[in-house]
């Protein structure tokens, strides 16, 4: 076994590495960015090394300089983790030339597999299911075209060097073709520095089910069983689950054996994922799942397979990599329960999952629950990296009671400073189709707008934030109120939904009247918070971002600066603007351009993904200040346009 290694990677999975190689004794070096420079996994390292400034290609994809410091420390191996570098098969032949273990697969592994292409031609030869398609080498876009209609539609564009939904597009019609193979390849050229595609069927009503493998040094090979990974939005996973729901035995064990075949085809050593797509417009059948991909690392939602089957994935994978054997054989491996894991982001479900930014100035999770995170209180999510805030991962008996658990964890997670999609989540876990187990993968698509749907506060809700805002609560009867006590108090609050002026008056009875808009409450604030003697099923924090409602949905709210001028100018419907830092990838249009509501207008590459921002009416292009690859801050000024009739006043 190995007494130090070094993780090429940041956030959760680093920290989450950490944790084992802490319970095997084995020392850690951490790299990081200087965006990263006191980040929670440089903290929890025994060693840390700068890489370089926060841009991803100037740090964390620095393979040379990862090798360097990994030497310099006397680390054995390097741990990928996932993204960057862990797919990279140049970088794990370089770890081999150096010296260094690649606690992963062989670099010939990786190349085998990563191309989507070659992998589907190697899984036709070791009689793996696959999806049909065209995989080939050329790429004319009138070509590709003609295979689409011989396919025939809908069909998905795919980037040959993808994963998680980057480079990828579903094309229902042939007069959407040329677009959206245009924009794959824009996505998948930034993404992976490859803009190949290929074209497949699109399967309908498809359920998504990987298979986690593991091989040896030793020719051994075995499957951990199947997770569901259906529920998805934009072709990115959002809730995982394991086992599959409706799954029978038959099927388990043919997906199994074929995933098994596929890993020992290319003499696979480490953790990988087998990812299969499935016909779920009925009972699951064994003649009815295709090959996808194989990802030839560990995944994100590993944790689900760690929860039931109690194994311990990066242990294995340091086991693995040190040459030992696998640590159980097929005949040793049971299924006990059911887990779920969700997937918390800083993102604006109502605005089209737009990512945040901001400083967490409160978080907290439930014991209730395991949460792999990278971030703690007072950590900030920038626009440089995933805006992943944590995985929250529950187990239980029954799929029933895993989910119940689940719903309650996120309820229960408290996290502030910046939007995220605890609610949104929440709402998945009541889904009547989600808790009976009937998942695929558009489930989200179909009922999005009932999930994204947020709640106003409701009258209590603002009187108990005003009474948190005067620090009023915990205050005893009697105490502390006799001195304004004929005196009423404003509280002026703001949240997104609107402001108010909340006044607050002493009662005889010890409790606070709360005026809002009106109405008058009555709040208790010792111990516990109630509303006109009820019980308010709500959790409140105040932070430096100000005062914080926990629950099945969570509201901000802040305090009010009397004495600043109230922006009284807002922004016209015609003016977008930047909702993040990030880099102008495209302009499409110029002044004086007329242009159709929906139109796109310009891309801004951002956190990862490319951001589409369109016109919101039809009219007149009046100004465009950005150009191509020019770099924009939050709320700069991208594309202001005006109404026809006024544009010709």
């Amino acid at each position: 076994m190995f007494n130090k290694i070094l993780i090429a990677n940041r956030g959760e999975i680093a920290c989450r590495v950490m944790e084992t190689c802490r319970k095997m004794g084995v020392a850690t070096v951490a790299v990081y960015s200087d965006a990263d420079a006191t980040a929670r996994h440089v903290a929890m390292a025994d060693e840390a090394v700068r890489l370089g400034p926060a841009p991803v290609a100037q740090s964390y994809l620095r393979g040379d300089a990862i090798i360097q410091a990994a030497l310099d420390t006397g680390a054995q191996a390097v741990h990928p983790g996932y993204g960057f570098l862990s797919e990279n098969p140049d970088f794990a032949q370089k770890l081999a030339d150096a010296g260094l273990v690649f606690i992963g697969p062989s670099a010939e592994a990786i190349k085998a597999m990563g191309l989507k292409d070659a992998a589907k031609a190697l899984m036709e030869e070791a009689g793996v299911p696959v999806v049909p398609g065209y995989h080939g080498d050329n790429q004319d876009d009138g070509f590709l075209a003609e295979q689409a209609e011989s396919i025939g539609y809908p069909v998905l564009i795919k980037a040959v060097a993808g994963g998680g939904g980057k480079g990828m597009r579903l094309v229902e019609e042939a007069k959407h073709f040329a677009d959206e193979l245009s924009s794959a390849r824009s996505e998948a050229a930034t993404a992976f520095g490859n803009s190949d595609v290929l074209v497949e069927k699109f399967v309908q009503n498809p359920r998504h089910i990987e298979i986690q493998v593991f091989g040896d040094n030793h020719g051994n090979a075995v499957h951990l069983y199947e997770r569901d990974c259906s529920l998805q939005r934009r072709h990115q996973k959002v809730i995982e689950e394991a086992p599959a729901p409706d799954m029978p035995e038959a099927v388990r064990n043919a997906m199994g054996a074929a995933a098994v075949r596929a890993a020992k085809a290319i003499g696979y050593s480490g953790a990988g994922t087998i990812e299969f797509i499935v016909d779920g417009s009925g009972p699951l059948r064994e003649d009815g799942f295709w090959f996808m991909e194989m990802n030839t690392r560990l995944q994100v939602e590993h944790p689900v397979t760690e929860a039931i089957t109690g194994q311990d994935l990066v242990e294995w994978q340091l086991r693995v990599a040190s040459n030992e054997p696998l640590p159980k054989t097929q005949d040793d491996l049971t299924i006990n329960g059911w887990a779920f894991e969700a997937r918390i982001y800083a993102e604006d479900a109502a605005r089209g999952f737009l990512p945040s930014i901001g400083t967490l100035t409160h978080l907290a999770f439930p014991a209730t629950a395991r949460a792999d995170t990278g971030v703690r209180a007072g950590d900030a999510i920038t626009p440089h990296y995933d805006p992943m805030i944590a995985k929250l991962v529950v187990h239980g008996a029954t799929r029933a009671q895993a989910l119940g658990k689940l719903e309650q964890a996120l309820a229960r997670t408290e996290v502030a400073g910046c939007v995220t999609n605890l609610a949104f989540l929440g709402a998945l876990t009541r889904h009547e189709d989600f808790a009976a187990g009937r998942v695929d993968t558009g489930l989200i698509a179909r009922d999005q707008e009932a999930l994204v749907a947020e709640e106003d506060p409701t009258p209590q809700m603002w009187a108990v934030a005003a009474a948190k805002a005067a620090g009023l609560d915990g205050i005893a009867p009697q105490s502390g109120f006799t001195l304004w006590e004929s005196l009423a108090r404003t509280v002026p609050l703001d949240h997104k939904s609107g402001s108010m002026d909340v006044v607050l008056r002493a009662s005889d009875n010890g409790k606070v009247n709360c005026t809002v808009d009106g109405q008058v409450f009555e709040v208790e604030t010792r111990d516990v918070w109630r509303v006109d003697g009820v019980k308010q099923d709500t959790r409140v924090v105040a932070h430096a971002g100000g005062i914080s409602l926990f629950g099945a949905q969570t509201h901000h709210f802040t305090l009010r600066n009397l004495l600043e001028r109230g922006a009284s100018d807002e922004q016209g419907a015609g003016t977008i603007l930047a909702p993040m830092p990030g880099t102008v990838k495209a302009v499409m249009v110029a002044a004086g351009d007329s242009v159709t509501k929906g139109d796109t207008l310009a891309i801004l590459e951002a956190m990862k993904m490319e951001h589409r921002m369109t016109a919101p009416f039809d009219g007149i292009v009046a100004e465009v200040p950005v150009s191509a690859g020019g770099q924009v801050t939050d709320g700069a000024l991208l594309i202001r346009m005006e109404d026809p009739e006024e544009g010709a006043a």
